[in-house]
Order: C-alpha cells, then sequence, then structure tokens
C-alpha cells in the first residue's frame, strides 16, 4: 500500500511537455537557419562530429530526470505491514432514495443531488466512525458495506443515480431490512440509520419495519427533501431533456414531498424527522448528535508504519541528470570507428 504525501508537486510535470515544445521548436528554427546557410552535404563536411541523436538523448536524460525529482517531491510512501487498531466511534448508515421522482428540480439542483450534497458534509464532519451507504427505489442495494474510508464512501456516493436499482418506485421498508445486515457489531450500542427521501413511500408495513429495527437499537433519523407544491420529473436521453414523466393518461406527472411519511417512520423508531431543504440543516443536527453519542471501541485494519520513498526518485533523478551533464552533443569516437553496414568497404 502506498500514499502521495504531497501531490501537489505533480503540478510541475507540466515542464516537461513545455520543454518538449521549446527544444522542438529550436531544433526546427537550427535546421532553417542552417538552410540559408548552406546544404546539408556541406554542413556534414563542416561539422562532421555533430549527432541529431545524442542531442535527443541528452534531451530524453534531462527530462527522465526532472521527471524522478518530481516525484520525490511529492514523497511517495509506502506502507509496510498491516496491523489490526483500535478506534472509537459509532455505526451510520445512509439509505439514500434514488428513484425517479428524486430527479425533480423543485430544489436545486435537484433532490438526489440535494440529497447527496447532505451526505458527503455530514460524512466530512464525522471522526473515526465507521459510515455504510444503501441505495434504495423499488428495491435495495448495498453500495457500501460499513466501512472507516470516508474518502471511498463519498467516492461511491457520488455515482449513486436511478439506473443503479431495477425496480423503480419508492420501497423504504426495503432500505430498513437490508439495514439490519448493515450492523454487524454486536458490541456496538449506539447504531444510527439516517433514511433520505423525498417521502412518497405506499407500504403500510414501513412503520413496522423501522419499529422493529428501532427494537433491536437502531436509532433512525429521517430527513426530507423536496417540496409540498412538488414538480415534474424530468426525462433524459444521453444527457439531454426530452420531455417530462407522463402518466398513462398522458399528463405530466407531479411529484410532491411527503413530509408524514417520513415524519411516521421517525415516531414509530423513536428518532427525529428533519427537513432537508436547507443543506446545513440536517448537516449540523445530524453531526451533532452523532457527535453527542457514547463511542464504542472496535477493531480495524490499516496499513501501518509508512516509510519514506522519495530519496531512491531524487537519487534517480539526480543520476540521470548527471548523466546528461557528461553526455555530450557530439558522436563518440569509439562509435566512429565501427563499421556496421560495410560502408568504407563498399566505398573501395
Amino acid at each position: 500500500m502506498y500514499r502521495i504525501e504531497e501531490p501537489i508537486y505533480f503540478y510541475l510535470l507540466v515542464i516537461i511537455p513545455a520543454m518538449i515544445v521549446v527544444f522542438l521548436l529550436v531544433f526546427w528554427w537550427k535546421k532553417r537557419t542552417q538552410r540559408k546557410f548552406s546544404d546539408s552535404e556541406l554542413l556534414k563536411r563542416l561539422a562532421p562530429n555533430s549527432s541529431p541523436f545524442k542531442t535527443t538523448l541528452k534531451l530524453v536524460f534531462l527530462l527522465v530526470g526532472i521527471a524522478f525529482l518530481v516525484i520525490g517531491l511529492t514523497n511517495p510512501k509506502m506502507g509496510t505491514k498491516l496491523k489490526t487498531v483500535k478506534r472509537e466511534g459509532v455505526d451510520v448508515v445512509f439509505a439514500l432514495d434514488v428513484s425517479k421522482s428524486m430527479l425533480a428540480e423543485d430544489i436545486a439542483p435537484n433532490r438526489l443531488e440535494k440529497s447527496k450534497q447532505i451526505i458527503s458534509k455530514i460524512i466530512n464532519k464525522l471522526g473515526s466512525d465507521r459510515v455504510g451507504i444503501i441505495v434504495y427505489a423499488g428495491n435495495s442495494y448495498p453500495l457500501l458495506p460499513i466501512t472507516t474510508d470516508h474518502g471511498a464512501a463519498n467516492m461511491f456516493l457520488a455515482n449513486a443515480n436511478p439506473d443503479m436499482v431495477s425496480s423503480q418506485g419508492t420501497a423504504i421498508s426495503e432500505a430498513l431490512e437490508l439495514a439490519k445486515t448493515y450492523y454487524n457489531n454486536d458490541e456496538q450500542t449506539n447504531r444510527f440509520l439516517i433514511i433520505i427521501s423525498d417521502g412518497e413511500d405506499h407500504q403500510e408495513e414501513t412503520k413496522q419495519v423501522a419499529q422493529n429495527l428501532a427494537n433491536e437499537g437502531v436509532k433512525i433519523y429521517t430527513i426530507g427533501v423536496g417540496t409540498e407544491k412538488g414538480g415534474p420529473i424530468p426525462m433524459r436521453l444521453n444527457g439531454a431533456m426530452i420531455g417530462y414523466k407522463k402518466d398513462n393518461k398522458g399528463e405530466t406527472v407531479i411529484t410532491k414531498r411527503v413530509p408524514e411519511v417520513l415524519q411516521g417512520i421517525a415516531d414509530a423508531s423513536n428518532g427525529s424527522y428533519i427537513d432537508g431543504n436547507v443543506t446545513d440543516n440536517p448537516v449540523d443536527k445530524i453531526a451533532g448528535i452523532i457527535a453527542n453519542a457514547e463511542k464504542n471501541e472496535f477493531e480495524t485494519k490499516q496499513f501501518s508504519d509508512y516509510k519514506d520513498q522519495f530519496q531512491w526518485f531524487l537519487a534517480l533523478g539526480l543520476l540521470f541528470l548527471v548523466v546528461d551533464i557528461f553526455l555530450f552533443d557530439k558522436k563518440t569516437k569509439w562509435l566512429k570507428k565501427v563499421d556496421l553496414f560495410n560502408e568504407e568497404k563498399n566505398k573501395k
């Protein structure tokens, strides 16, 4: 396992293509000037030791040396062993509604993107807590198993979309059932499930499933996105808007937020419902609740003993630069004596 301590220095690699462009311009200028001075045969006689190959080789050594020096500046580190470490935190599972209704743009940019912003900001405020992500519509899908890797959580979250779930609709009970499998630490006393949806759920058993989950020690909080006035569901093809979703009668479907459903789930599980239309509102409340929760100790595996590897790249970079300094752009004398193609013999 490796990591880069100062990746910002990779921007210095722009020097390499810039030097190549300069080299080509100078090479073109020299050729143009030489043609004005004399023809190619006379130039070979006037400068018999000139070697375009050696000039190019010097440039290659210079660029490779610079590349190694830049990599050395980023200070790459290598993890030498995997060890088990103890951390303290709680388990937080996010259940994200990715049904088509979440594409409605009654809040900017749309309900789904607003929900992803909320989750991402909550994750960024967490400490060593473990997180997991479920996406659901007509059925549920485990997007990310519970983990301490918050970077991976944000990466997977960014790719969440309605196409991930084959069956459309909003079946919150499916997400609740899947969430039961996420809490794999029996000693963890604080388990949180954050449901983010517009609340268009039509399953009567949802409250009962939420209550059963709460009886197992899971604290459920619901976040509603969208407006009660609602909005149409845009339909896109290859990213281009082609119209709005219509029902069997050909009329445009208007999807509305149903806070009563989300409030009912929260009440059945002794949790609370939070309005999510203003991003900071649910972020601050959820982050505060988790921060004040009792933390449990758990074990996780991670690479340790990261060792600096910059010295190898600096050494290679300096080696190539030294070779470049002592490499002359003239033909090598001993190579001139080697007649690989029997040219001298043929002349005779």
